[in-house]
């Protein structure tokens, strides 16, 4: 048996190409689409603190936090409506992100990225002139709509638009604007906070149309991918955009290839019904357990609700929102170190350090509130130390997560899937992603209230599994072209039993020289 989930990086199609500024500044433009993610994933835990809001639009909440008569702090914040307000976003993202697939693979990556940030403009209006929870509720759902046709388009156009040797940097620009959007809101949400009159949280909401127009302006902008353009029949504009791309005149062999690509996938009228043949199964398999496994890391809890939980483990209101700055700031620089280490060290490195960094500081942290809050969630006074310690190891695991399953929960699905398939399996990804990320904060603050810290252990074990599923399962795939992705599954120890239909029904070609078979 080979070593456990690699694969030889032996001789593939090496395709020419430069780190070119055309498109470097595309993919960043492109990458910009996690802002929108990003903003309302630190926006939301914000205003959720915020005694204006709550007395507002969830006053039974506003009365529990106050309530003095009650000393369980594991139970303030435990409201349905609450966590629909939060939820709601995620299940409108995994309806549209179904949409999004049929979209982006007829009309193109940019179509798909215009209406996502139209979508989420409206939402963000609606929003911050919100007078009622349905209002609310209604400019939650319009973000989600924005934001799964954001997730569909922007990881798919950044494979396919970077050169392999960078693709994986390059595509965790969208996992780093994720990272920055959140720590832009946490520090809006801070100063936002303290103005007069306690209309801040108008601001934070409202605010997520900066964003939007980000992406609704960049993507007007963006040249559409080569695999698009071939795909909808543009040979000759394709070509043109692929030499600028590439920095390059002569892009023949990556050309040829990708308009083969694309007419074995034309021969396949029903992708969602191909997605079901026994060759996909090791596609779909990082299709679903990667988003399914980035959800039920924990992470969401940390960043959906940071200040709410910092405010239930006994910080203030100001200490809360510093504190989930702080995790923000953490989060973007380790973000950075993924990029700089994703091309060097390889995926498998990355997803197996970040997880057992993550299990080590879970079991501290359900320790150190364990140890304070015991089961009635009764502290009593909280020395600074504490707090320190517990911010600390949070710190250690939102670092763990921003290099690991962080951005590669993006990059490692959209890299892999042949084009044939493409589209349709990056919308089971991104539904995947989004009803889990629905089920995790719809039901938090609910297990909150009755694990208390155990919530952190329930975690924890999904860690373990996450990691053994990735050590023996996941193969290595930095530095193989996206056309070529094939190979890595044909050399894994256990998927290569279900590639033996790559040989039938003509639609592979043996590549010359004695390389990998071809289907992409």
């Amino acid at each position: 048996m080979p070593a456990v989930g690699g694969i030889p990086t032996g001789p593939g199609r090496e395709y020419p190409g430069n780190l070119t500024p055309y498109v470097l500044v595309t993919c960043i433009v492109a990458a910009m689409g996690g802002l929108i993610f990003g903003y309302d994933i630190g926006i939301s835990g914000g205003v959720t603190s915020m005694d204006p809001f709550l007395r507002k639009f969830f006053p039974k909440v506003y009365r529990s936090k106050h309530d003095e008569s009650s000393s369980n702090q594991y139970c303030q914040y435990n409201s349905e409506t609450l966590t629909m307000f939060t939820s709601s976003l995620y299940l409108a993202a995994l309806l549209s992100s179904l949409v999004a697939s049929t979209v982006t693979r007829k009309l193109g990556r940019k179509p798909s990225m215009l209406l996502g940030g139209l979508l989420f403009f409206a939402g963000a209006l609606l929003n911050g002139f919100a007078q009622a929870v349905w209002m609310l509720i209604v400019g939650r759902i319009l973000l989600g709509f924005g934001i799964g046709f954001a997730n569909q388009s922007v990881p798919l156009y950044l494979s396919e638009t970077a050169p392999y040797k960078y693709r994986g940097a390059l595509n965790i620009g969208f996992q780093l604007s994720i990272t920055v959007g959140i720590l832009v809101a946490n520090v809006l949400n801070y100063f936002f906070a303290k103005i007069d009159g306690g209309w801040g949280w108008r601001l934070s909401l409202g605010g997520a149309i900066v964003p939007a127009i980000i992406l609704t302006g960049g993507s007007l902008f963006l040249p559409d991918t080569p695999n698009s353009l071939i795909e909808r029949g543009n040979m000759e504009d394709a070509r043109e955009k692929l030499k600028r791309i590439r920095g390059l005149e002569n892009v023949d062999e990556e050309f040829n290839d990708l308009v083969m690509a694309s007419e074995l996938s034309k021969k396949v009228e029903h992708p969602w019904r191909n997605l079901l043949q026994r060759k996909y199964r090791p596609h779909i398999a990082v299709a679903t357990l990667i988003p399914f496994f980035q959800q039920f890391t924990g992470i969401n809890v940390i960043m959906f609700y940071a200040p709410v939980l910092f405010n239930t483990i006994g910080f203030g209101d100001d200490a809360s929102l510093m504190s989930s700055v702080i995790t923000g700031l953490v989060n973007v620089i380790a973000t950075l170190v993924s990029i700089y280490g994703v091309d060097k060290w390889g995926r498998r490195f990355l997803f197996l350090e970040g997880g057992a960094q993550m299990l080590i500081c879970q079991v501290i942290v359900a320790a150190c509130i364990g140890a304070k809050f015991g089961i009635d969630g009764n502290p009593g006074e909280l020395p600074k130390w504490y707090a320190i310690v517990v911010v600390l190891f949070i710190c250690i695991y939102v670092a763990a997560f921003a290099w690991s399953w962080g951005p590669l929960g993006w990059l490692v699905p959209s890299e892999v899937f042949p084009l044939e398939i493409r589209s349709a399996a990056q919308s089971i990804n991104v539904s995947v992603n989004m009803v889990f990320t629905f089920v995790v904060a719809q039901v938090f603050l609910n297990m909150l209230c009755h694990l208390k810290f155990g919530l952190f252990l329930f975690f924890a074990f999904f860690v373990v599994v996450m990691t053994i599923y990735i050590y023996y399962f996941l193969p290595e795939t930095k530095n193989i072209p996206i056309e070529e992705m094939n190979q890595v599954w044909r050399s894994h120890w256990f998927w290569a039993k279900f590639m033996t239909e790559e040989f039938s029904d003509g639609n592979v070609e043996m590549l010359k020289g004695g390389q990998a078979l071809k289907n992409v």
